[in-house]
């Protein structure tokens, strides 16, 4: 793959500074999208190194500070695709057009505020049983298995709204390539951790699919905050089902 649109994923994925010389192209945008899940892997080994040279100090605060440099480090970007797509899919009862359009508020309801922080106490309780049973370098997987399912996402649900960097970028994605991408992740995690690797993406491919059935029966695709949630929640669950032993 060319460094390129890795580059260009990254900068959108993460806080790390990108300087691109140019603007990418359509194209460039949808090969971009090859390239979440090796954002993905970069990020989870960015966690378990940072678990690994963290002083020793108690669990629970090793455990916030590892929730916190996540947050930091992805800026948010999907946790507020989650808060939008929760406020959403309850305020919109059942309607698509009214589902999108509180989407696009940028106000927060009771219902956003509420996930958020169920997610959030559940991904630290699960980070901090993996510090206590002494698997750091397990945090590899929840950030690329997320990512892997937005790859899977835009591949499988067609985009629904028609303008916005999103659109362009599942509009060009290549469909070959994706597919040859999520069989080289999902290899590589098999060969390197066995049986128990291939538990988490049974269990994830089988939440991947309702949520999936979801969105194509409320929305007739996906949106970029409905591809924020599911990234958020298939993270989550990793973390339950690694934390879980």
């Amino acid at each position: 793959m060319p460094i390129r649109p890795f580059l260009i994923a990254l900068g959108l994925l993460t806080r790390i500074p990108v300087a691109l010389r140019r603007p990418p192209s359509d194209q460039e945008l949808g090969r971009s999208v090859l390239a979440y899940p090796l954002v993905g892997l970069l990020l989870g080994a960015g966690l378990a190194g940072l678990a690994t040279l963290l002083p020793f100090w108690g669990v629970d605060l090793r455990a916030a500070l590892l929730l916190a440099f996540w947050v930091w480090i992805t800026g948010g970007l999907h946790l507020d695709g989650l808060a939008d797509s929760a406020d959403a899919w309850v305020g919109g009862m059942g309607s698509r057009e009214r589902t999108l359009a509180i989407m696009k508020d940028v106000h927060s309801g009771p219902m956003a505020i509420v996930t958020l922080v169920l997610l959030l106490l559940i991904k630290y309780a699960a980070i901090k049983e993996l510090l206590m049973a002494d698997q750091p370098w397990l945090l590899l997987v929840p950030p690329l298995l997320g990512r892997s399912a937005l790859l899977l996402l835009f591949l499988t649900l067609p985009y629904v709204r028609a303008q916005g960097m999103g659109s362009v970028a599942a509009a060009h994605l290549p469909k070959r390539g994706g597919w040859v991408m999520l069989g080289m992740i999902g290899s590589l995690d098999l060969f390197l951790r066995g049986i128990p690797g291939l538990r988490v993406w049974i269990i994830g491919l089988g939440v991947f699919s309702l949520l999936r059935l979801w969105m194509r029966q409320r929305l007739g695709g996906t949106t970029g905050d409905s591809a924020g949630a599911v990234c958020e929640l298939l993270e989550t669950v990793a973390l339950v089902v690694l934390a879980g032993g």
